[in-house]
């Protein structure tokens, strides 16, 4: 089994933390993994993409070919945008509906749902205003990595929580806790969707 996942957003968000979760439990169920990053703007705001491959068999390519992707997770609506012609025609789109807006021409939100809407797999959530809900609003992305999961298939939800347990434990228990549950929030919110 072989999964692409391109993760997108901007600097600040914590695509850089996802894909370190995802690594870890990779590494713990014994899968093969490959990664590349990409860091824009050395500053918050900046585009940060990451492509990782993630398989049962041998990687030898750490980039994602056009039309390639499984998986485009994405905690900023334009940036999933931007990533679009690498998702496979069966793939699907996990993002953000919070726009971060950091550009003077950012487009019309409207558009945006409209292109994202065009795609037969589209998970969709605020998942700003969720992590703020759960009183952890620096865990959307933890949120985000929840609702990944449900259409993930080659990690177990169960791994990813102990890659965030991993990740976050130098941080005490309760930053884990409340990382946990943002992703259980994520998590219930795909399933639903699905």
């Amino acid at each position: 089994m072989k999964k692409d996942i391109i993760l997108a957003g901007v600097g600040g968000q914590g695509i850089l933390s996802i894909a370190t979760v995802i690594g870890s439990a990779a590494l713990q169920q014994n899968l093969h993994l490959k990664q590349a990053e990409v860091h824009g703007m050395s500053q918050r705001g900046g585009d940060v993409q990451s492509n990782l491959r993630l398989s049962s068999e041998p990687i030898f390519s750490d980039l994602i070919p056009k039309g390639g992707a499984d998986l485009i997770v994405s905690l900023e609506p334009m940036e999933a945008l931007r990533y679009l012609p690498y998702l496979a025609p069966d793939g699907w789109i996990i993002t953000n509906t919070a726009p971060f807006v950091n550009i003077p021409d950012y487009p019309d939100m409207e558009r945006v749902k409209a292109e994202l809407a065009r795609w037969p797999n589209v998970v969709a959530l605020d998942v700003d205003t969720v992590a703020k809900d759960l009183g952890n609003a620096r865990g959307a992305n933890m949120v985000l990595l929840g609702a990944m999961a449900a259409v993930l298939h080659i990690l177990e939800p169960e791994a990813l929580r102990e890659g965030i347990r991993r990740i976050f434990a130098r941080k005490g228990d309760v930053i884990v806790e409340n990382n946990i549950k943002a992703f259980d929030a994520g998590l219930a919110f795909s399933q639903n969707c699905k």
